[in-house]
């Protein structure tokens, strides 16, 4: 008799696991889709809102450095693949971007791999490899402990 109240609360607990993790994940998929979307229509304001807080002013720095409002185009993106970690707070999102960088003419695609947190109820981007921002935030192996490399 005893052992029902704890079965009862184990399956309720489990339940509310499974549907934060859901609820995170439906929470995620626009946020990604924002991120991609403000960076293909040069809105680097927006994305930036969607970095994690002690990179974003690093990133700002950086597109104004490179005259991203003018030389950066995003031609194309295609998100791929998103894992969600088994506690539902962290993400792994693969996408396909296609991007031009003036002066150079020529069209590069890249598997971009970005590692979003789920930080005080919202998704924010902490890492990324590859792509047109390449080396300025720390890749998913590198983890955010480490500065980017140079």
């Amino acid at each position: 008799m005893n052992r029902l109240p704890a079965l009862l609360l184990a399956l309720v607990l489990g339940a509310c696991a499974t549907t934060s993790k859901k609820s995170n994940l439906e929470a995620l998929k626009p946020t990604v889709e924002r991120f991609h979307q403000a960076l293909r229509w040069k809105d680097f304001r927006s994305a930036t809102r969607i970095l994690v807080p002690e990179r974003r002013k690093d990133f700002q720095k950086a597109r104004l450095a490179l005259n991203d409002d003018k030389d950066l185009s995003i031609t194309d993106y295609e998100i791929e693949d998103v894992k969600l970690s088994d506690d539902g707070h962290r993400a792994t999102v693969q996408s396909r971007i296609q991007w031009m960088r003036l002066p150079s003419a020529s069209e590069r695609t890249a598997i971009v791999t970005s590692e979003f947190v789920f930080r005080d109820g919202a998704w924010l981007l902490e890492s990324q490899d590859d792509g047109p921002f390449e080396g300025e935030l720390p890749s998913p192996s590198t983890g955010p402990e480490q500065p980017p490399s140079p």
